[in-house]
């Protein structure tokens, strides 16, 4: 007890090393007696004050009191296809943030080759009985499978978001960053650079994301550059593979669909003794957590994860409580961020 007040424990410890008022205040950027009030339950404190110092509990590793743990106002479920791209943790841990400042317990889904389907993982969660699903990347951005899924989805009256991917046969709302932006803003970027060649390596086409990219990419490369897109996986092996089709077809400079398809192509440059970006400049897509720390600092198109996540939830919240939000595309405008993988290009 500090000050009168008891202070959480450790989590995992006996009790040693419990912290004091003014290091919870410090983390939080509030004054301790704040910390005080929000940590007896008293009044005159705004939730975001409480939800900063809850949060600095957090962080700190201290278990909430007991009378500071909310009851879950209910579940909901994320699907996502994967998380060995960083950019989909990303979005989760956003989701799951947001979430958690309106009361609501995440159950998140992923996606494994040979495991469970988008379908399976659905079926788990009406089970599980969610109040509502967030869709990230799912088979809306397919254009080859069958969207009647969805709409079976909401006969069952569960409301549901779909980020990432638009399909008029769906009515739900969509939330998405402007992929054929992106990709014309890439293409200046390098033609402003002095790079007349400029190639694109995209993941496939049936994808909604790849198809706008390769649109956007078309839109300010010209019709001819046509011959310098190749559909591949989006992935570092997709990057890969892609890049030794557009450096022998001298390119030198290529936009991708993701940064983990960026990596692919430095590592398909270096491995012919090219340098990047002195011979060779590379922009990514996404910016997710590490990019800006990889060699060299990749220059790329960021998505606006928190603006896009918390619009998804704030769609998803409102139909939770029946208020319907009209079945429409929300797009998020992109960023270009120019790091140390693009150059000029050399005469």
């Amino acid at each position: 007890m500090v000050d009168g007040v008891t202070i959480p424990r450790p989590r995992g410890t006996a009790g040693a090393g419990a912290p004091r008022l003014t290091d919870i205040a410090a983390q939080a950027d509030v004054s301790e007696a704040t910390v005080s009030r929000v940590l007896n339950g008293k009044p005159g404190v705004s939730a975001a004050t409480r939800t900063r110092v809850l949060a600095a509990l957090d962080i700190l590793g201290y278990e909430r009191p007991v009378r500071l743990r909310r009851r879950s106002a209910g579940l909901v479920g994320l699907v996502v296809p994967e998380l060995t791209n960083p950019i989909f943790p990303a979005f989760a841990q956003v989701i799951e943030q947001v979430l958690a400042g309106h009361g609501y317990t995440p159950v998140l889904c992923c996606q494994q080759p040979g495991g469970a389907s988008e379908d399976e993982l659905v079926e788990q969660l009406e089970e599980s009985g969610v109040d509502g699903i967030v869709f990230l990347s799912g088979l809306h951005a397919d254009t080859a499978a069958d969207q009647g899924r969805y709409a079976e989805l909401a006969a069952r009256r569960i409301p549901f978001v779909l980020v990432n991917g638009w399909n008029e046969q769906v009515s739900a709302p969509f939330v998405s960053p402007d992929d054929h932006m992106a990709a014309g803003m890439a293409v200046r970027h390098l033609a402003e650079l002095g790079h007349e060649r400029v190639g694109l390596a995209v993941g496939p086409v049936r994808y909604v994301p790849s198809r706008r990219k390769t649109e956007g990419f078309l839109a300010a490369a010209g019709p001819d550059a046509e011959r310098y897109v190749r559909h591949t996986l989006f992935s570092v092996e997709g990057g890969h593979a892609a890049a030794a089709e557009l450096l022998d077809a001298g390119c030198t400079g290529i936009v991708c669909g993701s940064d983990m398809m960026a990596l692919g192509v430095i590592r398909a440059a270096r491995e012919r003794g090219l340098d990047v970006p002195g011979d060779v400049s590379v922009v990514g897509y996404d910016d997710s957590p590490l990019i800006p720390f990889t060699d060299p600092p990749l220059t790329t198109v960021r998505q606006p994860v928190q603006a896009m996540a918390s619009a998804a939830v704030g769609a998803l919240l409102e139909e939770i409580r029946g208020n319907p939000v009209p079945s429409t595309e929300y797009v998020f405008q992109p960023e270009l961020v120019v790091r140390g993988s693009t150059a000029r290009a050399r005469s």
